[in-house]
């Protein structure tokens, strides 16, 4: 019989921590899954393969008694009942990407031959009865705008035989991640339906950059109010304020509009800033009259 070697079936390293292991397996239980690839025996085979590693290292009972015994594990059929550690515990964490096709046995002699059916040695690879397993977690995508973001929105996902309506509260940021319990596929032998995990993605806005909560942007300010001063109108995200210009504004300057950012996600009423870049603009094609004025007052700055 061949030793497995767990570690390289799931592509991680032998002191991965258990998130590691958790992120290998979702990855290749999702290639090799069998409705992803239908008739493929051998991606059947590698879709057993990875959901029997996982089920070792994902329980630290299981994966402490499988390091111990490294590829000495023969020794362990000839200790008798119980093998070198007596029973061990149920499967700890570690959702499962449930297949119900196929051969009913989802675990190899090898595994059995440690394991057993009852935790303890089997005696000869005995294979054990149907288990209930956590069903096939799912994952989706969607992208909204800035504004919507700003808002809140909702999104219909249609997802094969079932469509769901999500709502999005408002500041939801990009690349937030959302769990919907009991939303992926069904359970086996009476195991709970997975989850389905939805990455929201945000478009970018041809105007305001988002950092956190905050928003940035860029406003033109005319010379003669850089110069002089004012009120500068300003078109933040959701509605026009006017700014107080100081006399003698640099170009590159930038002003912070105090609570005009994007809504704390999870903390309703407030928000974050927004901080506008003023960006100074020069005259084009002015007038004969214009030129005469400018050409005065050049001589006036020189003096």
């Amino acid at each position: 019989m061949e030793y497995k070697d767990y570690y390289k079936i799931l592509g991680v390293e032998k002191k991965a921590t258990q998130e590691e292991i958790k992120k290998a397996y979702r990855k290749l239980a999702v290639k090799f899954h069998p409705d992803k690839n239908p008739g493929d025996k051998k991606s059947e085979e590698k879709f057993k393969e990875v959901n029997e590693a996982n089920d070792v290292l994902s329980d630290p009972a299981k994966r402490k008694k499988y390091d111990e015994l490294g590829e000495n594990w023969q020794q362990y059929q000839h200790a008798g009942p119980g093998g070198f550690g007596g029973q061990q515990r149920g499967r700890q964490g570690g959702a499962q990407y449930s297949y119900s096709g196929g051969d009913e046995s989802q675990f190899s002699d090898f595994f059995e031959s440690i394991f057993g059916n009852s935790g303890g040695f089997s005696g000869g690879g005995q294979r054990r009865g149907a288990r209930a397993m956590k069903g096939q977690d799912f994952e989706a995508e969607t992208t909204i705008t800035l504004e919507e973001a700003f808002h809140g929105t909702t999104r219909q996902l249609n997802l094969g035989e079932q469509v769901l309506n999500m709502k999005l509260k408002p500041g939801i940021a990009t690349e937030q991640v959302l769990r919907m319990k009991g939303k992926g596929g069904p359970g086996a032998n009476g195991g709970p339906a997975g989850e389905l995990f939805i990455t929201i993605h945000i478009s970018r806005h041809p105007k305001f950059e988002r950092k956190g909560d905050d928003l940035y942007f860029d406003q033109p300010l005319d010379i003669y109010t850089a110069v002089l001063g004012g009120k500068l109108p300003v078109q933040a995200l959701d509605k026009t304020v006017n700014i107080n210009i100081p006399p003698g504004t640099d170009s590159d300057k930038t002003f912070r509009l105090k609570g005009m950012g994007m809504p704390r996600y999870d903390t309703p009423g407030e928000r974050g800033d927004s901080f506008v870049r003023v960006m100074i603009t020069v005259p084009k094609n002015i007038s004969a009259e214009e030129r005469v004025l400018w050409e005065q007052l050049a001589k006036v700055g020189k003096k």
